[in-house]
This record gives structure tokens, C-alpha cells and sequence, in this order.
């Protein structure tokens, strides 16, 4: 039977209509599956890890970005293909795979077998599937998930009550960056570092047209000051980004990210921690198997 691990604390299977809907999809494909609930207080990648060591055909993640990053750091570079069932609300990873986001067609998808090899990126041992970043954004991140709790704010009005919160306040970092041992100093208010090259600029931006190429990409700027780094998103939105004499876009294999912190608060995948500096990013082609659409049956 095809496992199918679901973080049954984030509510993934009942979003889906619970784990009999999750199996009849699976059936409606020609394929039985186990639901594997990761239940709160257990560690997902551990659980991952422990369906890996029985070698089934293939593991299937359910929910949004962070369980499947959770599901793929255990299966990077084990060979054992990752199926998706995107039951996130953005849902990065299956897009730019061209993942059907519909249950049924996922599981149709997974059925067919279908797999290549992505990249994946790395920081400090930690695993990501889409982007790790430093500065604003996991600020932003730990602000929000405080207004959901304490508050009881959706995730959308607390995630933008955050931003304007963080913007104001312009958290700033110093960071001495080695891209393949070429070093360059800076001030700013982020550092983003990709798995493979994003669109920057324009309504396509978020998104990668490959996770294949074996390259991190950094973005940064040394602007200062909440109205300087509004302009900057404006310009992003009308495709003039890259035109800003003070954003900063580069690629490397490695990354070292030094600063005065011994200690940093890290975001990988939309997901929090502190992590020891320096901070020792890479990108380990092709680690992950997933199954995918044929590229003549790929969506969006």
C-alpha cells in the first residue's frame, strides 16, 4: 500500500474531506493507500524517515509547503520518489512542477508514476524545497503566527497586520555573503536565497520556470527605511525590479552568510528557527525524485 503522510495537527486531511476521501481518490486511481497521520508533538521528518526504512514504491506528503519539505528532507537523496498532494494555500512547490492541485487529478498524477530528479537546497543541514531568507520576512512570519495565537487573527489579516508592523520597525542586518568564495558586504533588510532562479518582477513573480539547474539564487537590497523598501515591491509589480540600481540578484552553488549574530532567525520553506551562524547554504542537484505530469499533460 502507497503511505501517505498527512500533519493531521494543520488540519491537512480534513481540508481534503478527511482520510476516507484521501483513500478514495487513491482507489478511484488504481492504487490503495495507508493514511499516515503525523499527530502534534510528533516530529514529521522523523515519521518520514521511519515509513522510508520499509522502501515503499514511493511516499506520498499531504498539506501545504511545510509538510512537504518535511516529507522531502527525508527522502532527498534516498532515490524513494515524493508524491504531492497539494492541500496547502499557496502551494509553491506543486505549481512550478505543474502538480494538478485538484485531489483527484493528484492522485492520478501519483498513480501514473512519472518521476525526475529536482534540486533541493540546503542551510545548515536543514532541507528546503522552495526558499530559505533572513531579515524581514521571518520577522514577519513570527509576528503573525503571535496574532493567530493570542489574537485569534486569520493567517491573511494577520500576515498583513505583521508586514506593516515589520516595515515600520525596518529590522536591518549586517552580512558579509560568500557566493563560491567570493565575498560581498552589506546592509539590508533581507537576504532571500532560492532553490533554483525566480521571477522576480511582474503577476508571474514567485514562481521558477525549473528546479533543475543546480543553482541558488540570492536577492537582496541595500535599501533603508520602510518607504524605500515599499518602492522596491512596487517596482517588482510593474516588471522594473531588476532596473533599481540598489537590488541585487545572484547565483551561486554555495553560500556562507556571516554576521555579527551568533544566532539568527531563519525561515525555510514559511517555517521559523534559529539556527547558529555562519549560515552555510548549498544546493544538492537533483537529491529528489517526484512524481510529476509528463510535460505534455503539465497544468498552468
Amino acid at each position: 500500500m502507497l503511505p501517505v503522510i498527512i500533519n493531521a495537527a494543520a488540519g491537512t486531511g480534513q481540508s481534503a474531506g478527511g482520510p476516507e476521501s484521501l483513500e478514495e481518490a487513491f482507489h478511484a486511481a488504481g492504487m490503495e493507500a495507508r493514511i499516515v497521520p503525523v499527530r502534534p508533538g510528533q516530529d514529521l521528518s522523523a515519521v518520514a524517515v521511519e515509513v522510508a526504512r520499509q522502501k515503499p514504491a514511493a511516499i506520498v506528503a499531504g498539506g501545504g509547503d511545510g509538510t512537504i519539505r518535511s516529507v522531502a528532507s527525508a527522502l532527498a537523496g534516498t532515490g524513494i520518489p515524493l508524491g504531492v498532494l497539494p492541500l496547502g494555500t499557496l502551494n509553491h512547490f506543486a505549481k512550478d512542477l505543474g502538480i494538478p492541485l485538484d485531489l483527484a487529478e493528484a492522485a492520478r498524477n501519483i498513480a501514473a508514476g512519472h518521476a525526475v530528479d529536482v534540486d533541493v537546497g540546503e542551510v545548515n543541514g536543514r532541507v528546503f524545497i522552495n526558499n530559505s531568507s533572513l531579515g524581514l520576512y521571518p520577522h514577519i512570519v513570527r509576528h503573525r503566527d503571535t496574532q493567530q495565537r493570542r489574537l485569534g487573527r486569520g493567517k491573511w489579516p494577520a500576515f498583513l497586520w505583521a508586514t506593516l508592523t515589520m516595515l515600520r520597525h525596518s529590522p536591518f542586518l549586517n552580512v558579509c555573503l560568500s557566493l563560491d568564495g567570493a565575498q560581498t558586504h552589506c546592509r539590508t533588510s533581507f537576504v532571500f536565497i532560492g532553490n533554483n532562479e525566480y521571477v522576480m518582477e511582474g503577476f508571474d513573480i514567485g514562481k521558477r520556470e525549473r528546479l533543475d539547474a543546480a543553482r541558488l539564487s540570492i536577492y537582496t537590497t541595500r535599501r533603508r527605511g520602510r518607504a524605500k523598501v515599499l518602492m522596491l515591491g512596487l517596482r517588482a509589480l510593474i516588471g522594473r525590479l531588476r532596473q533599481a540600481k540598489d537590488f541585487e540578484a545572484l547565483s551561486a552553488q554555495t553560500l556562507v552568510v556571516e554576521t555579527r549574530h551568533k544566532r539568527l532567525h531563519v525561515a525555510t520553506d514559511g517555517e521559523v528557527t534559529v539556527m547558529d551562524t555562519p549560515l552555510e547554504y548549498a544546493i544538492r542537484p537533483g537529491a529528489l525524485r517526484v512524481l510529476v505530469p509528463r510535460p505534455e499533460e503539465k497544468t498552468g
